[in-house]
């Protein structure tokens, strides 16, 4: 049986869980409820599957029935066993288990191919050999309509001739074609006498050269939902319109069960594309690093990023399910993982863009360690030590030699708060020849130790700070939207390319992390105060950190930047 994770909360009502409350109502399917979830191996998933996963998942486990993972693979020009194994490893990693319900399109291939003499022999389908181009030509437009081709009237003899031998493999590509006969003057171009299958002298991944002839998606997914007892078929709206399709082929074969197909809108996502084929450009001609590049829409790169399972599923039970097309925006999953990290991430000190602060008296040697809490809210995660010596590094940023108003951290003269420790004040700059602040000299008060003053004085700003010998060198990835516009796709005739945002990515070498995170493990995610959420990239290994910031703390772009 499929099922969804037990903290996984009740998804709120829409009209797809209502439709299939009323089918049990009703007594269809004898009160069982399965769907499934049918990627196609020809690309990793993204954040727009998660939503469709999630779905499926979740009906079959709130009516106690079951969601098989099917993989579509009746294409071997365009798909692989990576495919196949990123997607069992992202659908496991969100959460959903299949359990024995794992299919494969390519199993059913001798079943197709019986369906389809079945149709020829019912006068249902019939061996075109017109080309590609005369097909386009003939099936007509949304406007008018299509005319029969000169082979619609083979006989059922001839046709069945013709078919066994594609599938013998005495014709080459391109030239014949099995389609199904419906009516070339229907108003849905889908239903204009459809292809079914295709010559395709080509190796498949699980059949090797078992066939070469493949059948096509409309004609094998039907047939796949009903070999599988599927009640429940729920896909995006882009197939509302091949719906009558799927019907034709259900109602025109003696197969098991009667599935019924129920669409729903996709999820569009501001910032970024969620086409398979845009995806694979920005991997194949080298603008990402990879599928599972952190800047990717896809499952993998949103959890190498530091995205948990439980943020995407809170996301898509937070956006709802409808009929109508409509672009979330990027914002609102990051405040769902926000939330979800906020709870769960322990807080530690890290210096991105260090500044060296010399304070010059305290006594060198010495060594205070100070006892910070990992998370401010939750005592359970409890401590860890803070070493504390003359020498620190603070965040350039916490400096400003002419501070503009409204400006509370260090400045010349000022005083300010360094978390967990002491007050210190700025008593001198010191520039190299280019006139740049390369460290500055300040003196502490030693009775402000753990950040509260003796005589009840009050500073207005908190710095974080790391010990200079203590300090754990480290490089750290800033990822931003990768691209510049809400919709980088909008403008027809233009390059969505052009709007990849060159500031997407930038790697900061050098940054000054707190001794704690010297057994930091992959994918741990961690706030670095005052900074975001960030967590340990796969590229980290002994003597050598990395980590991805995943989210800041705030919407920036909100913000103006």
């Amino acid at each position: 049986m499929g099922s969804v994770p037990e903290s996984t909360p009740s998804a709120p009502s829409n009209f797809i869980r209502s439709l299939v409350a009323e089918d049990l109502r009703a007594g269809k399917y004898d009160g069982e409820v399965v769907t499934r979830f049918p990627p196609e191996p020809n690309g990793y998933l993204h954040i727009g599957h998660a939503k469709s996963i999630c779905l499926n998942f979740g009906l079959a486990a709130e009516y106690r029935g079951r969601c098989h993972l099917r993989f579509d693979d009746t294409n071997p020009a365009k798909e692989d066993e990576e495919y196949e194994r990123a997607i069992i490893e992202d659908v496991s990693w969100l959460g959903f288990n299949w359990g024995e319900h794992l299919y494969f399109a390519s199993d059913y291939y001798q079943k197709f191919y019986d369906c389809a003499e079945e149709l020829i022999q019912k006068g249902k389908a019939y061996v075109d050999s017109l080309s590609a181009e005369e097909i386009r030509t003939f099936r007509g437009t949304l406007t008018a309509p299509g005319k029969d081709s000169p082979y619609r009237n083979r006989s059922v003899e001839e046709n069945l001739d013709l078919f066994r031998r594609m599938r013998a493999g005495e014709f080459p590509d391109g030239d014949h074609v099995l389609r199904a006969r419906i009516d070339m003057t229907s108003p849905n171009i889908n239903l204009r006498d459809p292809a079914l299958y295709r010559i395709k002298h080509m190796s498949h991944h699980r059949t090797a050269d078992a066939w070469c002839i493949y059948p096509m998606y409309d004609f094998a997914h039907p047939i796949s939902d009903a070999l599988e007892g599927v009640t429940h078929s729920v896909c995006t709206l882009e197939f509302e319109d091949h719906r009558p399709l799927y019907d034709w082929v259900l109602d025109n074969l003696d197969l098991p069960a009667r599935p019924k197909q129920i669409e729903f809108a996709r999820l569009n996502l501001s910032y970024t594309v969620m086409s398979k084929r845009r995806l694979l450009q920005l991997v194949n001609e080298g603008h990402v690093h990879g599928w599972d590049d952190p800047r990717m829409p896809t499952i993998s790169g949103l959890r190498r990023r530091g995205y948990t399972p439980a943020a995407i599923r809170s996301f898509c039970d937070r956006i709802g399910v409808g009929k109508s097309e409509s672009t979330i925006d990027l914002s609102v999953l990051e405040d769902t993982l926000r939330e979800d990290l906020n709870a769960l991430a322990p807080r530690v000190l890290a210096v991105l863009r260090p500044l060296r602060v010399v304070i010059v008296n305290y006594p060198e040697g010495q060594v205070e360690i100070f006892e910070g809490a990992n998370h401010p809210g939750d005592p359970s995660l409890g401590t860890r030590n803070l070493p504390f010596s003359r020498e620190i590094y603070i965040e350039r940023d916490d400096f400003e030699e002419d501070p503009p108003k409204g400006f509370f951290r260090l400045a010349p003269g000022r005083e300010v708060r360094l978390r967990f420790a002491y007050f210190i004040r700025c008593d001198e700059v010191v520039k190299n020849e280019a006139g740049e602040v390369v460290e500055l000299r300040c003196s502490y008060d030693p009775t402000t130790r753990g950040g509260s003053a003796a005589d009840g004085r009050k500073v207005k700003g908190t710095i974080h700070w790391v010990s200079a010998s203590h300090a754990l060198k480290a490089e750290v990835r800033l990822y931003d939207r990768l691209f510049t516009v809400a919709n980088p796709t909008a403008e027809k005739g233009t390059d969505f390319l052009d709007r990849l945002n060159p500031e997407s990515m930038q790697t900061l070498n050098g940054c000054m992390l707190e001794p704690s995170l010297a057994d930091a493990e992959a994918q741990k995610s961690y706030q670095f105060e005052r900074q975001g959420y960030f967590c340990v990239d796969a590229d980290s290994a002994p003597g050598r950190l990395v980590f991805n910031r995943t989210v800041t703390l705030r919407d920036s772009w909100a913000k103006g930047k």
